[in-house]
């Protein structure tokens, strides 16, 4: 079944843009211009992804971001937002409230599809990935999408996952901040380094008492520190 992006844009002419090519990709699309509208279709209809304006009439992107971050049913959408207003700020607080990624405009049409199709096609499982993961009180299973914090289940993103299981497959090593956004999000852009730290931060954050699982490599990236053997 061909996958459906939902549309949040109060600009026509911008979101006749993104419905053209996103119809042109073989996608189905959902438009709406009103932020309150948009989060009542991200919960009937469910879609692939959303792109997110975030200077809307109403209720802002922002909103519309973190009451879907926090609802169980359409947390795992993943969101990418599009702006023109492109502080380093607005990135950070996009990330932090949950999106996967974030575009400026003016955009390109087909950098913004490359991403879009990145988005859709990256996987929390990795190859050679264990399907289930503990240490301590963590238990992660991979397959079921879920992530146990001394027996409580804690809501992560689809990327907040492929993060932990990047980490997970390539435990003890140091994974440069250029590996993660290749591997988890699928591109290289120079200046998108901080994309990485927010979500290592929001993921140590959930991880609670088990945070320092994850290092910081000084002038490098991350590592998931490794276990310590048995004596």
């Amino acid at each position: 079944m061909a996958h459906n992006i939902l549309v949040i844009e109060d600009d026509a002419d911008i979101a006749n843009l993104l419905a053209f090519h996103i119809k042109a990709a073989g996608y189905g699309c959902t438009v709406t211009r009103d932020g309150k509208a948009g989060v009542r279709l991200a919960h009937s209809e469910r879609p692939s992804l959303i792109l997110l304006d975030l200077m809307l009439p109403g209720m802002s992107g922002l909103e519309v971001c973190k009451t879907l971050k926090s609802a169980p049913e359409t947390d795992h959408i993943p969101i990418i937002m599009l702006t023109a207003r492109g502080e380093e700020v607005d990135r950070v607080l996009g990330f932090e409230l949950g999106a996967e990624d974030y575009v400026v405009k003016p955009f390109s049409p087909r950098e913004l599809m490359l991403r879009i199709k990145n988005v859709l096609r990256r996987r929390t499982l990795h190859a050679g990935a264990p399907q289930r993961w503990e240490r301590g009180g963590l238990v992660a299973d991979f397959e079921a999408h879920i992530l146990y914090v001394d027996g409580e289940d804690v809501h992560l993103t689809r990327t907040e996952f492929a993060l932990l299981a990047e980490l997970v497959h390539r435990e003890g090593k140091a994974l440069s901040r250029e590996h993660l956004l290749s591997t988890v999000w699928g591109y290289e852009f120079e200046g998108y380094s901080r994309t990485v730290d927010t979500h290592v931060r929001r993921l140590r954050r959930k991880m609670g008492p088990y945070a320092d699982l994850i290092e910081t490599v000084r002038g490098i990236g991350y590592r998931l520190q490794r276990a310590k053997e048995e004596a």
